[in-house]
């Protein structure tokens, strides 16, 4: 009997090891396999993803606006001053007649144009100087350094309106002198990481191999660094659409009649005082609402220190 039990239970190991594998099986099963939109919703999470969607949403309104807005946003009606919410105007209208939903819907389009020019600017101009300090170092970092240094002494407002004062109120203007501000912010972030990878035996090896400086930082250390460029782009963009708005509200960015969130902010302002709030609150609502979904789902993929950021 001693010999038939040894030779028919299996070594305590072998079991050990068949539980760990069969285990690990189901929990595959369970899981399922770790793809690229797996990893994102679990980076996410539940109120990520409805951030993102808020994104979307706001994406393809401002895509298809001349197909949601119900009117014209430029054409408006003496009569039709100030009407308020209803199933023929869903926001109301504004001082001059104008529907608020048509313009907000066209607002989305100006609203994320500039933001847009703003981030990716101080993303190719970061990423051209972080990566140039980190590859020849020495006084070509130091230089750089310095003139990142000089422009973190200047806040990112007082630049645009110093171009404003000087190149006249335009969104373009605007976006290329928050574009210049925002600059140093990124850089810093770019900088750090692509030090540590510069340091990475892969560096020396390719260079041993006689591959230039410019293809190894290209196909290597770029690749390697996109995360924080593509996290600090999405925190940017709602620190930029922020200073945009304010730009519009104070008439030094967007002009009006053109439709924008900001400026239709300042142009409810006197009517907010008089009783009529629809056109101050609606488009106010729209930048907070896309500047926190922003906000999170940029905190949620990298964190705030992504973007070299701390206010």
């Amino acid at each position: 009997m001693t010999s038939r039990q040894i030779t028919t239970e299996p070594p305590a190991n072998t079991v050990g090891q068949d539980t760990v594998a069969v285990q690990a099986i189901r929990r595959q099963r369970l899981d399922g396999p770790v793809t690229g939109w797996r990893r994102l919703r679990l980076r996410l999470g539940t109120l990520g993803l409805v951030c993102a969607g808020i994104l979307a949403v706001v994406v393809l309104t401002a895509v298809f606006a001349p197909y949601i807005a119900p009117y014209d946003p430029y054409v408006g009606s003496i009569v039709d001053r100030h009407l308020p919410p209803s199933l023929e105007h869903w926001f109301g209208t504004d001082q001059s007649g104008r529907d608020i939903f048509s313009r907000i819907v066209w607002g989305a389009r100006t609203s994320l144009i500039g933001p847009t020019v703003v981030v990716l600017v101080a993303a190719v101009s970061a990423s051209l100087l972080a990566l140039t300090a980190v590859w020849f170092g020495g006084r070509v970092d130091a230089f750089i350094g310095r003139v990142l240094d000089v422009l973190f002494a200047f806040p990112n407002m007082l630049l645009a309106i110093l171009a404003v004062a000087i190149f006249g109120p335009s969104l373009l203007t605007a976006s290329i002198a928050l574009a210049i501000g925002f600059t140093p912010y990124s850089a810093r972030v770019i900088r750090s990481v692509a030090l540590r990878e510069r340091n990475l035996p892969y560096v020396s090896s390719a260079q041993l191999q006689g591959i230039s400086g410019l293809v190894i930082t290209g196909r290597h250390i770029l690749p390697n660094v996109r995360t924080q460029i593509f996290t600090g782009m999405t925190i940017n963009f709602g620190y930029a659409m922020i200073d945009l708005a304010a730009l519009s509200f104070l008439g030094l960015g967007v002009q009006p009649p053109t439709p924008d969130w900001g400026l239709m902010v300042s142009n409810g302002q006197a009517s907010l005082l008089q009783g009529y709030w629809e056109q101050s609150v609606f488009a106010g609502l729209a930048i907070v609402i896309t500047v926190a979904a922003l906000g999170y789902v940029g905190e949620q993929l990298g964190g705030r220190r992504a973007a070299g950021r701390t206010r």
